[in-house]
């Protein structure tokens, strides 16, 4: 477990760092929903100009020892609250993400219930979201960017 995870304001020079983690293959088939193309460095800082200036999507950074590990966020989808993380992963099976959200959702404190997804073969990213009380309500098939098919997909909630 981390001794010194923080959450901090998305900033410019957060970017780089996110998109180097959203080059990694094996993390994108696990994410599996993901950016059409995650090597187009264009298109990813549109995507983030874009979320970044909507009022309902809120950003954070997660920095652990001083460091820049990963994103973790919350957006509203057909009007529902919704949760997301990436973590590089470097620091995946450490806590981290688990930590990360658990964090977050105190901050934020969003309305309940918040919703999340997760590709259903990605036992980690539902782990942490069962850590952090998200249990599943659903199952559905969506198409993945990243495995370029639909997949099943579990839909979580928290209350």
């Amino acid at each position: 477990m981390t001794h010194n995870l923080t959450l901090r304001e998305v900033t410019e020079a957060d970017l780089p760092l996110f998109f180097a983690f959203q080059l990694d293959p094996e993390a994108n088939h696990m994410a599996a929903f993901t950016a059409d193309d995650p090597t187009n460095r264009e298109a990813f800082d549109a995507h983030w100009r874009r979320i970044r200036a909507m009022p309902t999507v809120i950003n954070r950074t997660i920095v652990v020892d001083g460091q820049v590990v990963g994103s973790v966020a919350s957006y509203e989808d057909e009007g529902r609250p919704e949760v997301t993380y990436w973590l590089g992963r470097a620091f995946w099976g450490q806590g981290v993400a688990s930590a990360a959200l658990r964090l977050f959702l105190a901050e934020v404190n969003q309305q309940r219930p918040i919703y999340a997804r997760v590709a259903s073969d990605n036992p980690g990213s539902r782990r942490v979201l069962e850590k952090c009380g998200f249990r599943v309500i659903g199952q559905e098939r969506s198409y993945a960017n990243a495995r370029h098919t639909e997949i099943d997909e579990l839909i979580l909630e928290l209350i």
